[in-house]
């Protein structure tokens, strides 16, 4: 049983790589925006694209942490896993890391995102559904941990 709240494997693609042959910076922000996307797909019945299609939730990032620590080439199977730091009325804090089949680190990254109304921008509480899904998988993870 992982010790992440929500995790998949995935190998890195030549599209996600710079000439140097290593992921361009900016693609690791994409593929974690997928996890995120991914990991809300299975809490929620009507998933990402329910909350900001159907409900009109915004969910922008408003603070970003990140440390580089080792590169990732086109090929390399790596772990993207995420992790609820904080979980706030209308904020959540989420830690993020990609690590290499060998179990090195190869980025580590903290991400705090605000719900908010697609039609004012205003902040708003977190959805109660999807709060208690987030809660669920943060408390099934410290389970799974304690075990």
């Amino acid at each position: 049983m992982s010790t992440h709240v929500f995790e998949r494997q995935r190998k890195i693609h030549f599209s996600e790589c710079d000439a140097a042959g290593i992921v361009f910076y900016p693609q690791y922000f994409v593929l974690f925006n997928d996890l995120i996307e991914q990991w809300i797909d299975e809490l929620l019945p009507d998933g990402y694209h329910g909350v900001l299609g159907t409900r009109r939730v915004g969910m922008p990032t408003v603070r970003l942490e990140v440390d580089f620590k080792a590169i990732s080439k086109m090929g390399d199977q790596v772990s993207l896993s995420l992790d609820v730091e904080r979980l706030g009325n209308k904020s959540l804090t989420l830690g993020w890391t990609c690590t290499g089949a060998d179990g090195v680190v190869r980025m580590a990254a903290r991400q705090t995102i605000v719900t908010t109304s697609l039609d004012t921008h205003e902040s708003i509480p977190i959805p109660e559904d999807l709060r208690a899904g987030i809660e669920r998988a943060a408390n099934e993870c410290a389970v799974a941990v304690d075990q």
